[in-house]
């Protein structure tokens, strides 16, 4: 039932196409890298930064989950000369990176509000970690915007599906982590990464936790694509008021 569910909620799966239109930034070509699982990602300062600032909010598992991810966006750019020449590496790196911030279920955790939907939680978490990063805080607004919206738009195709190349290609990637290869990634790499950051929990994992998000914050899971877990396995769900059904059918 948990699976079902989890891969209705995310059965829409876009794919990145040329042409995209460039973006005047600094590429790969001006910019230090690394291979983690045989992909060569980005390697700056700000970008180890976001690694580490992610690894310490994140369980083992949403862990493992957020590097498969930035891996398979860094494939996709890889394997598109458009993207390569689009796509702010840093800027996806940030996004992908720090995108699940708002699933940090350490007690009494600052990156988590009572009103806003884990997206946006993230997508702030994200910011104000890039405004005190001492690399991030000369970045252009522009590049702090976009990985807002890459983080908070994360679950929604039908939205970053038409947005800038960076946010578009950090969704794709994400949803690569549920759907399998698409967008230039072979099964080959694919496997490779799964290798390294085994994927076994990720069902099991994502399920419980927007289970806990209805549980504790349940407001912002009414009229989301969250809801039929809270309908499915939380007492008392949807509460009453809260759905737009509720405010304007009477």
């Amino acid at each position: 039932m948990f699976k079902s569910l989890l891969l209705l909620a995310l059965q829409l799966q876009p794919t990145i196409q040329a042409p995209l239109e460039p973006l005047g930034i600094v590429t790969r070509d001006a910019l230090p890298v690394r291979t983690i699982a045989g992909v060569t990602v980005v390697d700056t300062p700000i970008v180890r930064a976001a690694h580490d600032f992610s690894r310490r909010h994140s369980s083992d598992w949403v862990y493992r989950h957020v590097m498969r991810t930035w891996l398979y966006g860094a494939l996709i750019i890889n394997h598109n000369t458009t993207l390569k020449k689009s796509v702010d590496l840093e800027v996806h790196a940030v996004a992908v990176l720090l995108h699940d911030l708002g699933w940090d279920q350490t007690p009494n955790s600052t990156l988590i509000s009572t009103d806003k939907r884990f997206e946006v939680d993230g997508a702030v978490a994200a910011r104000e970690f890039i405004r005190s990063n001492k690399h991030g805080r000369n970045w252009e607004e522009i590049r702090v915007q976009h990985v807002w919206d890459a983080i908070a738009l994360h679950t929604q195709p039908g939205l970053y599906d038409y947005k800038e190349p960076d946010v578009k290609v950090t969704g794709t990637g994400i949803s690569a982590d549920f759907h399998g290869p698409s967008s230039g990634i072979t099964q080959p790499e694919y496997d490779a990464i799964v290798q390294e950051f085994p994927n076994a929990d990720l069902i099991p994992g994502t399920n419980n936790t927007i289970v806990w998000l209805c549980q504790t914050k349940p407001n912002t899971t009414v009229d989301t694509w969250q809801q039929a877990w809270g309908e499915h396995y939380v007492e008392n769900y949807p509460p009453k008021g809260v759905s737009t059904w509720d405010q304007l059918s009477h």
